[in-house]
């Protein structure tokens, strides 16, 4: 089918206002995608997940995209929203990001809506070892059944292949996430500072409580460190995080900032010669390139995604943050290099190139044109 006359309808859990790593791909990727099809639409739930109170309006165009709201009910790991099938009734092609609800429920419910359905997995459901025996009951079973449903599951790390190959060998494909390169281009600090910043919601897979060891002990060798810690209340409140940074006698030295719009957040970069993240889970590491094309040298915890990246991005650096004296030393080693070698900060806004949109969206493209072409 030519993708000019094609009405693609993306699904999504949480989208604008809401912000994270899946609503900004997701609203990266419509962008990229204006004037290629017939039409590009977003479907998604009438609630942001960090401010649950609010009822969104049921319909708006945000950036040029008709993004279309849904109620619910269940919890935020498994929202249940069944008027999804009426939501897609003029699609050509339906791509479902994440596998939650909807992944199961729209494959499952196929032979009803007769919609050719396309998935990105963002990491699946295996964001903490909470549940884990459980998520992998579930993983081998529901979402095995219904990954039969899908055309294309597009995995947007190495550690996502591995895992969706074991379930669908043959409809499992690598497309690594685009990243917004303009959003924070360049924004670092030019000269090396004793300055940290972590992008991110203030969730438990975040484990801020051990990035902020790994500062304490930073302060105690020197107390010109600091850390700016920007994200969105999640698992832990604004209040919480602050509670955790006074407990730890570093209210002098750690900045907790929520809700902060790009051009804030850009402000805050300019200050900042190191990025950190303690997360022992991430999808893909959107934040980690955003962070490199600002300029910043990271140094984060080897998780999959993380040891992925590190294996493209000699400038990463990967530490355990287990242990907070191993932490430390690695800012300061990594503090260290840049101030001898100030290339590295534009070595890093180099290196996060190749993850640029364009390459990101053509290779969707392929994707949907091997699923319509599925008989």
């Amino acid at each position: 089918m030519d993708l000019t006359k094609c009405h693609l309808v993306h699904v999504v859990r949480q989208y604008a206002p809401g912000v994270g790593g899946l609503e900004d791909f997701v609203r990266n990727l419509t962008e990229a995608q204006k004037g290629r099809f017939k039409s590009v639409s977003v479907v998604t739930l009438d609630r942001v997940f960090s401010d649950w109170e609010n009822q969104l309006p049921a319909s708006e165009v945000i950036d040029g995209t008709s993004v279309y709201r849904l109620p619910f009910h269940g919890s935020r790991r498994y929202p249940i929203a069944p008027r999804i099938l009426k939501a897609i009734g003029s699609a050509d092609l339906v791509h479902v990001h994440a596998i939650d609800f909807f992944y199961d429920f729209l494959s499952l419910s196929r032979l009803w809506h007769r919609k050719p359905l396309v998935a990105t997995t963002h990491g699946g459901f295996f964001h903490t070892d909470k549940y884990r025996l459980l998520k992998k009951v579930w993983f081998k079973s529901l979402t095995r059944l219904s990954a039969a449903g899908y055309r294309r599951i597009a995995c947007c790390s190495q550690s996502d292949l591995a895992l969706f190959q074991e379930i669908a060998p043959l409809k499992a494909t690598l497309i690594e996430n685009g990243v917004d390169l303009q959003k924070f281009a360049e924004a670092s600090s030019q000269d090396p500072r004793k300055h940290i910043v972590t992008i991110g919601r203030f969730s438990n897979n975040k484990r801020l409580g051990r990035l902020l060891d790994a500062v304490k002990v930073l302060v105690e060798r020197d107390p010109d460190w600091k850390l700016d810690v920007i994200g969105v209340a999640s698992d832990w409140s604004v209040q919480t995080v602050l509670d955790e940074v006074s407990s730890r006698g570093l209210t002098d030295h750690v900045s907790v900032l929520a809700g902060l719009e790009n051009a804030e957040i850009k402000t805050r970069l300019s200050r900042s010669s190191l990025f950190a993240s303690a997360s022992d889970y991430e999808g893909f590491g959107l934040v980690l390139i955003e962070a490199l094309s600002a300029g910043l040298l990271p140094v984060v915890h080897p998780n999959e995604a993380y040891k992925s990246l590190a294996a493209e991005h000699q400038m990463v650096r990967l530490a355990d943050y287990a242990s907070a004296q191993d932490a430390a030393d690695a800012f300061e080693e990594t503090l260290a290099k840049l101030q001898q070698e100030p290339s590295l900060r534009e070595n890093a806004m180099a290196s996060a190139q190749i993850h640029g949109w364009d390459r990101c969206r053509d290779l969707y493209d392929q994707m949907y044109r091997d699923a319509l072409s599925v008989t």
